[in-house]
């Protein structure tokens, strides 16, 4: 037997919490930004670059070594998570090292991984 999506017993709108959800909520285009954060973490190459730099930070060749891949891939990936504002990246000498952009990347990756794990 198939599943159903579970609905209410009896048809009653509460008015007021729909205003104040209504009243709260971000215009579309956070939404639709939102939205699209939420896509670069659906890829798990990202997330395996993401979780890397959870660890530690690293270079390219740190990265390609780690994740056994291709400098050429790594750097396209992280093209995406730059644009993404998800890393950052410093020179130091001729290595450019990675690492998580800031306080919130960190937070999403912590609470991402205790809520699979709980």
């Amino acid at each position: 037997m198939g599943k159903h999506a579970e609905c209410c017993d009896e048809q009653c709108v509460h008015k007021d919490l729909v205003n104040k959800v209504m009243l709260e909520q971000p215009d579309e285009d956070s939404l639709y930004d939102l939205a699209e954060l939420f896509k670069v973490f659906g890829d798990s190459t990202r997330v395996r670059i993401l979780y890397a730099l959870y660890r530690s930070e690293l270079c390219v060749c740190d990265l390609s070594d780690a994740l056994d891949m291709t400098q050429s891939a790594i750097s396209h990936q992280l093209q995406i998570l730059r644009t993404n504002k998800l890393v950052k990246s410093r020179r130091e000498g001729k290595q450019i090292y990675y690492s998580l952009a800031d306080e919130h990347v960190v937070t999403i990756m912590a609470q991402g991984l205790d809520h699979i794990l709980e």
